[in-house]
This record gives structure tokens, sequence and C-alpha cells, in this order.
């Protein structure tokens, strides 16, 4: 069966072939096989699925606070990605989390204010969700699975016709846990450190402090109780993580000082 992985990865390239390419904010080459303007229908159809079904906060101070740091982070976009209908929400939940969808729909947690203790260290997590929307990442994501159950389904076929049912059975589910662990993930890391990148460079040309990424990331080492080893997660280890951040940080300095020169100096609180 030596002949399984070089067909997996064949069948894999040929859907990726298929797709559109595209260039993300940081110059990586991508794959995608949706328009923006589908991506952002489903994003915008999610998160209105999300409100019904999750408790939200109601007006107040938190949701001006959120809605704050959002506008100052999405004025640094370029002109179509401001342009979006973007929409915010706080979800009662203590998990200490935030996401941005395709369509520029942002959710933060209320357990995110416990972690983020202050306006600079919310917009290192809300830059970082904002992000991944502008750099496509869903539509990337998405493709490559799909691309990736092709090449499965290619290769189950092949395997049915020499082994028969079994031999297909074994190759598509055993198949399915080696393209996750060594294809999805590793890629998904790819994404989460490029919107490390993407977010914290907002931060700073919005007027706030990149160097408040890393506080925010050791506070959240600090609520957290464990983890996965990197290689079977979606995310960075959160030392390399912060290793990244605190030494992209003095180079953004400059943006930094520069928006507050402009005028920009974001007052949202706490």
């Amino acid at each position: 069966m030596r002949w399984k992985p070089m067909v997996l990865a064949l069948a894999t390239a040929a859907a990726l072939v298929a797709c559109a390419t595209t260039t993300s904010p940081t110059g990586r080459t991508q794959y995608v096989s949706y328009s923006d303007s589908e991506l952002n229908q489903m994003g915008a159809q999610a998160f209105s699925e999300m409100k019904g079904k999750q408790k939200t906060v109601t007006g107040g101070q938190q949701n001006a606070y959120v809605q704050c740091v959002v506008n100052a982070l999405v004025q640094q976009l370029p002109a179509e990605w401001r342009d979006l209908p973007w929409e915010t929400a706080v979800f009662v939940d203590d998990t200490p989390n935030a996401f941005a969808l395709p369509g520029g729909k942002v959710g933060v947690n209320t357990g995110m204010f416990k972690v983020a203790k202050n306006q600079d260290q919310l917009a290192a997590v809300i830059g970082h969700e904002i992000g991944h929307v502008y750099a496509r990442h869903t539509n990337e994501r998405v493709t490559r699975q799909n691309a990736t159950s092709t090449g499965l389904a290619v290769l189950g076929a092949l395997a049915g016709a020499r082994y028969g049912q079994t031999g297909s059975d074994l190759v598509t589910q055993g198949g399915g846990m080696a393209a996750q662990l060594g294809v999805l993930l590793p890629f998904s890391r790819t994404q989460e450190s490029e919107a490390d990148e993407i977010g914290q460079k907002l931060m700073a040309q919005a007027g706030f402090d990149p160097a408040q990424a890393v506080d925010l990331w050791q506070n959240m080492i600090a609520a957290s109780a464990g983890r996965s080893p990197e290689w079977l997660s979606t995310h960075p280890d959160p030392q390399n993580r912060i290793h990244a951040l605190e030494a992209r940080a003095p180079s953004l300095r400059p943006l930094y000082e520069a928006a507050h020169a402009a005028g920009r100096r974001p007052k949202c609180g706490p």
C-alpha cells in the first residue's frame, strides 16, 4: 500500500488546481473555491443562527466597548473590507473566546473580559479574529478540507477495486485521521500565526499598543489549565506564539507612534 500517500497527494493536488488562487495579506499563495459574496452570506447566516440560540448582552457598556475596538481596527483595513456590514455581539459565556466570521461578523464572549484586561489586549484578540476574515482563512480551510475529502474518495475507490469494501473502508477511515493530523491541522496553525501577524499590525495602525498582544497571551496561559501538544492542535504552542508576538512588537512601534501622531488614540475602555 505504499502507493496510498502518493495517490492521496495527487488527488488532493488535482482538486486544489481546480480552485482559484489568491494571495493573503502577508503574501502567501492561497487556494479558494468560493466567492467572497458566498462566504459572506454563509457567515451572516451562521451569525444570525448563533444569536438566536445563545444568550447575548443587549446594549450596555460591554457592547459599546467591543464596538469601539472593532470600529478602530476595521478603519485600518482596505476599503473593500471596511465597507462590509460589520456587526458585533457579546455572548453570555464564561469561556474566554472571540471569533469573526466572513461578512464582518464579530462575537466576543463575556469570559474574554476577564482575560483581556484593557482595550489594547481586547484589540489583540479581535484584531487576530479580523485577521482571519481579512485573509480569507475560512474560504481557504473549507477549500482544503473539500480537496482532502475528494482525495480520500479517489483513494477509497482504488483500494476498493483492489481489496474489496474492507480495504476501501480502512483506507478512507484511516486516511481521514492521517489527513487531519498531517494536512489540516498544520495548515490551520499557519493560518493562526498569520492572523497573529495581521492582527498585531492592525492594532498598531489603529493606535493600540502592539506589545499588549504579548500580555494578552500570558493572561490566556494563566487562565487555561493544560493543553494538547502543538502537533495535535489547530493553534500554535502558546510560548511559541508569545515569542513571535514579542519579537514583532518593536518593528510595529513606529506604526503605533504614527497612529498617535495622526490622532488615532482609541478611548474604548475599560
